[in-house]
């Protein structure tokens, strides 16, 4: 990597791409190391105190100013006082920055509400999970009092934004599942406006689709090579499994149907009966996308696991015709194209992860940046609906960042959404 350079302030120019070494509360841009676009960007800098800039003539348009000094230098910001200590009244350039900053305080307190509430809501669907069988009446009543709750928080809410949620509970458990596909359905139907208690029997439907699973045994729902054709027929009947188990629970038979096909193709290719188009029901087209859409992104072996970006370009560029192609739209459309958890590099050359997208504006997600001066739990986030200098340029996969990236961006190992309704918060998990 060639070696940095120093300029005097008189010597900057449009096209420099300069480093500003402060701290990243102490200068007014977005980042710390830019391309400069503007003389307003050039007046800006030499306000800030600094004796010289460093820069990178690798990263540099135009011709360089003939004096370059390259280092090590003289310390070139010795004695620099930062604008912040300078003046006691901050440039409105400040002003703004210090706004900026008050806004990711108040989302990272946000992401915090929003991870305790999927936390209650992931207790509650284990429960479920776990006392279907010897509390039977009781775990509907739950469900259906879960669901009725987040329905009312999702469709009453004049925004929706999906997040990416942490690891804190640990564990690959089934309710982790069953609550994405739940999440992502419930996001489709609000999209299409589908009336409320329409949005509750889908949300029942996509909690209870696996619960035929509990008749398969553990190890062949656990087995990681691939399952021989015996293992393979014992498990395509957890589908008929769970419509006898839903039928003892007395589950309502649009729910029954979301369970018997939910791997039911639109292209007839799927099981168990081999149904195709709109002979499979609405609700089931809606769980099918997303159900297929939660294993790409968790299957049981890791090493196997697609980035959401990923799981979402095969299902569109090679899998389309298994899917209701209006509803893989719309469901491609909520979650943009680089959905949560997906690793981006910017038009900076910054690298970040996508932590939320607003299902109304799912190309302007907000997007965690990496930024080795800034301490992880203070961590850029940048609304890219706000950003006009800066944009997503590409997904990149885990493995191409270097380390010290991915654990700072944390890359979720199972990647799980939760949602914030705006005017109507999550609370759907207070019981």
């Amino acid at each position: 990597m060639p070696d940095d350079h120093y300029l005097s302030m008189d010597q900057l120019q449009v096209g420099l791409y300069v480093h500003l070494d402060l701290k990243w509360f102490e200068h007014p841009f977005t980042f710390g190391h830019f391309k400069i676009k503007s003389e307003e960007q050039i007046q800006v800098i030499r306000s800030l105190g600094l004796k010289a800039v460093r820069f990178s003539p690798d990263l540099s348009e135009g011709r360089l100013p003939p004096k370059m000094a390259a280092s090590p230098a003289p310390s070139p910001n010795a004695g620099a006082v930062p604008v912040a200590c300078a003046e006691p009244e901050l440039s409105p350039i400040m002003l703004a920055k210090r706004a900026m900053m008050e806004q990711m305080r108040l989302r990272r307190q946000n992401a915090e509400r929003i991870e305790n509430a999927f936390a209650d809501t992931a207790n509650i669907a284990r429960d479920i999970e776990k006392n279907m069988y010897s509390k039977p009446a009781e775990t509907v009543q739950q469900a259906t009092k879960l669901i009725s709750q987040i329905a009312d928080s999702i469709l009453s809410a004049p925004e929706l934004a999906i997040h990416v949620m942490g690891d804190k509970m640990g564990g690959d458990e089934l309710y982790f599942h069953a609550l994405n596909v739940t999440i992502l359905s419930m996001m489709v139907a609000r999209d299409i406006k589908l009336p409320v208690e329409v949005v509750s029997v889908l949300g029942i439907g996509a909690l209870l689709h696996d619960i035929g699973r509990k008749e398969v045994p553990d190890k062949i729902l656990r087995k990681t090579e691939a399952l021989t054709q015996a293992e393979r027929n014992f498990y395509e009947l957890h589908c008929q499994y769970g419509v006898d188990l839903g039928r003892r629970l007395q589950l309502a038979p649009p729910v029954l149907a979301i369970i018997r096909e939910h791997h039911e193709f639109f292209d007839g290719t799927g099981y168990p009966a081999k149904l195709k188009g709109e002979s499979i029901s609405l609700l089931s087209r809606i769980v099918v996308i997303a159900n297929y859409y939660d294993e790409l992104c968790n299957p049981p072996v890791f090493a196997e696991a697609l980035t959401p970006h990923e799981a979402l370009s095969i299902m569109f560029a090679k899998l389309r015709s298994k899917f209701d192609p209006k509803l893989l739209q719309v469901f491609i459309r909520c979650l943009g194209v680089y959905p949560p958890s997906t690793i981006v590099q910017l038009s900076n050359g910054a690298i970040g992860m996508v932590a939320t997208v607003n299902t109304a504006q799912p190309m302007k997600p907000t997007v965690m940046v990496y930024d080795a001066d800034v301490p992880k739990d203070e961590a850029i986030l940048l609304d890219m609906q706000r950003e006009t200098e800066i944009n997503i340029a590409k997904a990149i996969r885990p493995a191409q960042v270097p380390r010290e990236v991915y654990n700072y961006l944390s890359p979720r190992k199972r990647v799980s959404y939760y949602f914030d309704a705006a005017s109507a918060r999550p609370n759907a998990a207070k019981s």
